[in-house]
């Protein structure tokens, strides 16, 4: 098969790295790629969001499969777009169309959706600018701390939750007057949930469903889960609590449910869905919904599946994964994020990054790189992912760790406390 990923970070360079072992995987492309995947795949110069031009690549590269790594364009339409098109409609993909794609889209859809299906999760009040007051009235209600979530996409980052009333306040009145721009003329605040956070992966073809490897991740920019959200500072799999009881449950009271519902509103969904889950005392509570794979997770998952992922990825799009039989290693993967100085905040990009050409245990996967006249310089906030593997968290930490002692560009940031709490379990 010839296959196109579409993204350019660090979970699309995880994704080709997997896929480019199959037996199956002829030529592979990545738009718009990074210098990781320029190493595993041929990179394509076309915007994520450009579906002209990658239907116009599908077309002229013979391109059988299609997967789409980021969330934008799942919900911009991508999918729609394709199947619009005669010359694009019978070409494969993996990624739900829009009305699917509301599931990370909309926050309120997404909700709505756990509600009617009883789905366990927070409870929680949408407010827009006409039921302000009604959202001020809420906040005094729930305990502390508060949750407050735009509406739409925020590359991460549309999340507040602080244990100060006027603070929340304050927050909801900036949001809804634009702060994270049209995603949040509607703000979510919902109840907050005290536990232990975890990602359950799963592929569906709508119907058939293949959970992949857990993880957890770690999303702020400080030790100790300190300071400012980011887009995952690390992540772990195998996570510790979640033992054999504790994932039966999620499969019976979220991954069912949740197929079930999407069949029973009539929405065809071929792809991933990512399910953010709170443990709380034994008993799983949905955070969130994503429809494509995490990143930084999948630096964590994908090297756990022993399995033919090409194989797994065709067979989803053609409404045949009852046919494919999931296989894990036993090993732990651990990923470390290395991020650019001032992230999550503003950053400077193109600082010459060295040491890349070093023989490293475990993989180091790119996310914000780019090649320059022969030099790899930093491209994004989040520059590259060190995952490890090992018997056990420590030893693959010790991966990790070890491969970023090789790597130095200026300002290069990463925490030192991954998957120390899972440690103190």
């Amino acid at each position: 098969m010839n296959v196109l990923v579409i993204g350019a970070g660090g979970r699309e360079h995880a994704l080709a790295w997997k896929i480019k072992q199959s037996p199956k995987c002829n030529d592979l492309y990545v738009a718009p790629g990074n210098a990781g995947t320029a190493a595993v795949a041929q990179n394509l110069t076309i915007g994520v969001n450009d579906f002209e031009a990658l239907g116009q690549a599908v077309l002229d590269k013979d391109i059988d499969l299609v997967i789409v790594g980021p969330e934008e364009p799942l919900v911009k339409g991508i999918r729609n777009y394709f199947a619009a098109k005669d010359e694009l409609k019978n070409i494969l993909m993996v990624g739900p169309d829009q009305v699917g794609a509301q599931l990370e889209g909309s926050k309120d859809f997404s909700k709505e959706f756990m509600v009617r299906n009883q789905i366990p999760t927070a409870g929680s009040l949408t407010v827009t600018a006409e039921n302000l007051s009604e959202g001020l009235d809420f906040l005094k209600k729930v305990e502390a701390p508060y949750v407050l979530k735009a509406d739409g996409l925020a590359a991460g980052k549309g999340v507040i939750i602080t244990s100060d009333i006027k603070e929340a306040e304050a927050s909801l009145k900036e949001m809804l007057d634009g702060q994270f721009g049209a995603a949040s003329q509607k703000v979510l605040i919902e109840e907050y949930l005290h536990g232990i956070e975890l990602s359950v992966f799963v592929l569906t073809d709508g119907k058939s469903y293949m959970t992949l490897p857990e993880a957890k991740d770690y999303k702020r920019i400080g030790e100790g889960d300190t300071g400012p959200n980011t887009g995952g500072m690390g992540a772990v799999s195998p996570v510790s609590f979640a033992d054999d009881a504790f994932m039966k449950k999620v499969e019976d009271q979220v991954i069912k449910p949740t197929v079930d519902g999407l069949n029973k509103d009539g929405i065809d969904f071929i792809g991933f869905l990512f399910i953010g889950l709170m443990n709380i005392k034994g008993e799983p509570f949905v955070i969130e919904y994503n429809v494509r794979m995490g990143d930084p997770e999948t630096e964590v998952v994908m090297p756990r599946i022993q399995s033919d992922m090409l194989s797994h990825l065709a067979a989803a799009a053609k409404g045949e994964l009852d046919k494919e039989q999931l296989e894990i290693k036993p090993e732990t993967a651990t990923t470390v994020v290395a991020v650019a100085e001032g992230y999550p905040g503003s950053y400077e990009k193109g600082r010459v990054m060295k040491g890349l050409d070093h023989d490293f245990k475990g993989i180091v996967f790119h996310a914000g790189t780019a090649v320059s006249d022969g030099q790899i310089l930093t491209n994004g906030g989040r520059v590259l992912a060190s995952t490890g593997l090992g018997s056990d968290i420590q030893s693959a930490l010790g991966q990790s760790y070890e491969n970023l002692q090789s790597i130095q560009w200026e300002g290069m940031n990463f925490r030192k406390d991954i998957g120390q709490d899972l440690l103190a379990l």
